[in-house]
């Protein structure tokens, strides 16, 4: 049963990097500047192994506790992205996960601040972090407005010296097929652009 489910995770990894792949193409972009990250939440560290074993560096954790429990436990090359609502309180806790790549959620101004307060004095990168927009405007939602985006934005980049700003997160609204939501964060895109120093990173 074990190797059925490894050939099960090695393929479909193959098939979504061969998607991938032919999308980067059709899109006119280059492959070097789209990364595929496993969302592993939930998930055993036995399935997280298999897909490491398939080449798979980068993974995407929703939960702080099931995160911290799980990451010493696996390869110290995995490029660890926190991808959930992150409390400020719980700032300390992924910041015990020293190969924490990315947060890819800030969405206010203090929990920018706390993460760069908080920065580990023996880690030796800064933690590149994504702005997540609400660009649906649902409740249930988190993420900052899209009028408010460019300010916190320019937030990171002014005040926060540990942070390292390095784009714009949005998730789409469930179902809906339109461009809408993307559209709305490409504005905020040009917008973000506009902020002198920004310095973004392309992110390894």
């Amino acid at each position: 049963m074990a190797a059925a489910v490894t050939s099960t995770i090695a393929e479909a990894l193959k098939a979504v990097r061969k998607r991938m792949s032919e999308l980067v193409v059709n899109a006119g972009r280059s492959s070097e500047n789209v990364r595929l990250v496993a969302v592993s939440k939930t998930k055993p560290k036995e399935m997280i192994m298999e897909a490491y074993d398939a080449d798979q560096r980068h993974f995407g954790e929703n939960y702080v506790q099931d995160f911290v429990e799980k990451a010493p436990h696996l390869p110290l090359d995995i490029k660890w992205h926190f991808i959930g609502h992150l409390q400020s309180n719980k700032v300390k806790e992924v910041y015990k996960i020293p190969n924490l790549f990315m947060v890819e959620t800030v969405d206010t101004k203090k929990l920018a601040d706390v993460l760069n307060r908080r920065f580990p004095e023996d880690r030796k990168e800064k933690l590149r972090v994504l702005v997540q927009v609400n660009t649906s405007g649902e409740e249930s939602k988190s993420g900052v407005e899209p009028s408010s985006c460019s300010e916190l934005v320019k937030h990171i980049v002014e005040n926060c010296d540990k942070l390292l700003f390095s784009g714009l997160m949005t998730i789409g609204r469930l179902g809906d097929t339109s461009t809408e939501c993307f559209e709305t964060l490409a504005q905020c895109k040009e917008e973000v652009l506009k902020i002198d120093n920004l310095g973004v990173s392309s992110a390894d």
